[in-house]
């Protein structure tokens, strides 16, 4: 089989990610890099070996040696881009989210459809071995019916007043900061463990800082300041919130998001009761599964192979006791959508799940958080349509 040829727009964070997870994939060669400079796009170009280095992402989709591209730049820009990917008839794995509002996310969903190409959004959290443990648990009903869910994504990295990042601005980042950014993953991976959509909220959000000292360098996500020199902006989206969530088929669930929790720095988490057991799964202790009963010991379960089911298994890579973690979750969404397109190429019958989220899950989930926007504005319970 020919190798898939991708290009990658964007050089940031979630862009080096994405080289090193496609570095593990089989029958994928990374030809291309663009970024907002040439001279960002040639040091990435060099420290991957990437064979062409473009200035913009319209130089980049004039290769037409180019199958796939994967989107990681800011989220202002996404729109256009995946548009433009799609319209070119490129095969598209893009960073969440997929547009600035739903409007535009239903379009792409759309042109998508009409082009016939594969999509994909990088909910990663989904292709977790025991995240997928729970889902299979589930989907069995051996845990009997689910009736209540909580959990969160706790961070810290915008704690204090001088933290600060272009995810703060909304027209660069959206109108929502940490459900769209971090609660959507949460949202993301409940859908798909329960295999049940939310279909309605209702959120308290809050902005601990309304005022933040932005420095006078440009800074990255993550990234901390190393001078004095500042001005202070408004900050107009949340820092932290709460939201009550309604599931299909009767699910309660409440979920808390915060950037502002010191000492947490990535705790994505889940609790899932059930009639007959509870599942509790964190992703900074992601190789392990708890599950709860009343008249019977609680037990654990590990991240081996030989003990999971079939669809968990295939996502744990090394034996029992070698761990594995945030990096092979990508890894196995990469794995997922190429195996996608190899299927496709070879014009096979798709069979079983295909695990990666889809543009219409992303346009959903844009849909939950222009929903829970409004609901925390108006103070009631607001439907996801």
């Amino acid at each position: 089989m020919e190798t898939i040829k991708v290009g990658i727009i964007g050089t940031g964070f979630s862009a080096n990610f994405h080289m090193e997870a496609l570095r593990r994939v089989p029958g994928v060669e990374i030809l291309a890099v663009a970024g907002s400079t040439m001279d960002k796009a040639l040091v990435l170009a060099e420290q991957y070996r990437i064979p062409y280095a473009y200035e913009t992402y319209h130089a980049l989709l004039s290769n037409q040696e180019l199958d796939v591209i994967h989107n990681c730049t800011p989220n202002y820009l996404h729109f256009e881009i995946n548009r433009a990917v799609i319209l070119a008839g490129k095969d598209l794995l893009s960073e969440k989210p997929l547009a600035m509002n739903s409007s535009e996310s239903g379009e792409l969903v759309s042109l998508a459809e009409q082009m016939g190409t594969i999509h994909g959004v990088c909910f990663n959290y989904r292709h977790f071995p025991m995240v997928m443990q729970a889902h299979t648990m589930l989907m069995s009903r051996q845990n009997g019916k689910c009736h209540l869910v909580t959990g969160g994504y706790l961070q810290d990295w915008l704690l204090f007043d001088t933290d600060y990042s272009w995810r703060l601005e909304p027209e660069l980042n959206g109108p929502s900061r940490a459900i769209a950014d971090i609660g959507s993953h949460w949202c993301d991976t409940m859908q798909f463990v329960l295999g049940k959509k939310i279909v309605e909220v209702f959120a308290d959000l809050k902005t601990i800082h309304p005022i933040r000292k932005k420095p006078s360098n440009n800074m990255s996500t993550y990234a901390k300041g190393l001078n004095d020199v500042f001005e202070e902006v408004d900050v107009s989206t949340e820092d932290c919130g709460s939201v009550l969530v309604h599931f299909e088929d009767d699910i309660s669930g409440v979920f808390t998001v915060s950037q502002v929790s010191a000492g947490r720095k990535n705790k994505l988490h889940f609790e899932i009761s059930s009639a007959d057991s509870t599942l509790y799964w964190d992703q900074e202790n992601p190789n392990t599964l708890w599950e709860g009963r009343r008249n019977e010991p609680n037990k654990e379960w590990y991240r081996d192979p030989a003990l999971l089911s079939p669809q968990a298994a295939a996502l744990a890579h090394l034996p029992g006791g070698h761990q594995e973690g945030w990096p092979d979750g990508l890894k196995n969404l990469f794995l997922d959508f190429y195996n996608e397109i190899k299927r496709k190429r070879r014009s096979q019958t798709i069979e079983g799940e295909r695990n990666f989220a889809t543009l219409a899950d992303g346009h959903h989930n844009m849909k939950i958080v222009d929903a829970i926007l409004m609901s925390s504005q108006q103070k009631e319970w607001i439907r996801v349509c």
